[in-house]
Parts: structure tokens; sequence; C-alpha cells
């Protein structure tokens, strides 16, 4: 079937039919949308904790590193959120005379707060992906079993009843399904596949968040024995 024909049945279907295609065809857009930004969101994410994290690691002073992200004026996420907030805190509470079992409580609950922030941030929206993914192929089953009722109704007050009296009628129906199919299952792969990459990069700073109270700790240590 090519475009226009599915053009044609659109504009012939009923005002039911035609109305369920409208908010199918409205869901995919909402569905690619969403896809597209959180593509972009997650690739950005996944550069940004890399570049981070070679700096991170590759020796250079905490306290520039800081410093650097400190007067970034963009929104953080992962390594580098984690790294931010529980710097600052570490800071602040370093000035004074050594670290207690306190302090490195407080320390370890900013960073499940920047965790948990980021587990939020990463999130957003695929609920509407999942919703759109599960709930359209019904609304387009909806539409066809609606538009195939009509088609045998008319057949019902027709002279002669053939195939060919109910074949556009079905038609039209059957467009509605396929456009819930259509709407649904980029929905679903994306759902899927975002939600496995927010899945990956939890775990990924998690891992980071426990290094760096590592860190933390041996600095506590240090500025024990130093007293």
């Amino acid at each position: 079937m090519n475009e226009v024909s599915a053009i044609e049945l659109f504009l012939q279907a009923g005002i039911v039919v035609k109305s369920v295609m409208i908010v199918l065809i409205f869901a995919s857009i909402i569905s690619w949308i969403i896809i597209f930004e959180r593509y972009i969101f997650f690739r950005k994410a996944n550069e940004n904790r890399f570049i981070f994290e070679d700096k991170f690691w590759s020796g250079t002073d905490l306290n520039d590193l800081y410093t650097e992200l400190d007067e970034l004026d963009v929104d953080l996420i992962g390594s580098t959120s984690v790294f931010k907030n529980s710097f600052k805190e570490f800071k602040r509470i370093s000035n004074r005379s050594g670290l207690t079992d306190m302090d490195l409580e407080g320390l370890n609950r900013s960073m499940r707060v920047s965790i948990a922030r980021d587990e939020e941030d990463m999130n957003k929206n695929l609920s509407i992906l999942a919703n759109i993914g599960s709930v359209s192929p019904y609304i387009g089953l909806f539409g066809t079993v609606w538009g195939i009722m009509g088609s045998f109704q008319g057949l019902s007050d027709a002279t002669q009843a053939t195939i060919n009296a109910v074949a556009p009628g079905i038609s039209e129906a059957l467009i509605a399904t396929a456009m819930g199919l259509f709407a649904a299952i980029p929905a679903v792969i994306a759902f899927n596949r975002f939600t496995s990459k927010a899945d990956s990069y939890l775990q990924t700073t998690t891992i980071f968040a426990e290094e760096l109270a590592s860190i933390f700790y041996r600095e506590s240590v240090k500025q024990k024995d130093d007293l």
C-alpha cells in the first residue's frame, strides 16, 4: 500500500476511526521527540563522564578539578555531580581538626542524594514512552474494531453481500491497528534501551562514589595521623 492510498483511507474513515488515528499520530510524534531528547542526553552524559574521569584518575589536583567544575555553568550529572557536591562538603569540614565518622557519613549522604537526583534525571519522560508503548496497540485495536463494526452494519443494509462491499471499510479500520503498532514499537524499544543505559550509568556512578568515599576515608586517616 502506497502513501497516497493510506492517506485516502484516512480521509474516508469514520469520525471515530479518524480520531483514533489522530491520537496515535500525536502519540508517535511525542514518542520520537522524547527518543531524540533522551539520546542526546545520554550521549552528552557519557562524553562528560569519560572526560571527567580521565582527569580525575590522571592525578590532577582535586582542588583544581573542583574549581574547574564549579566554574562550569552547566548541569552536572553522574560522577561529576557526585564529586562536586561531596568535595564541596569535604572542603568545608576538612578545615576543622580532622574528619569524624559523622563527617564521613555526611559525605556519603551527599553522594547518595546526588545519585538519587541523577536517577530522577535519567528516568525523565521514560514513563511516557512506557505508556505509549503499552496503550497504543489497544487504541489502534479499538479503532479497528469500531471500523469493522461499521462495515458490517453497512453490509446489513446492502442489497448484495459481497467482500467488495466491506473491503474498503475493513481496510480503513486496519490502518488504525497499523498506526498503533507504529507508535508502540519504537516507544517500547527506546524505553528498554534507555532504562538499560540509566541502570548501567547509575551503577558506574555508584562504583565511583564508593571509590571517592575511600579517598575521603584515607584522607581522614592521614589528617588524624598528622595531629
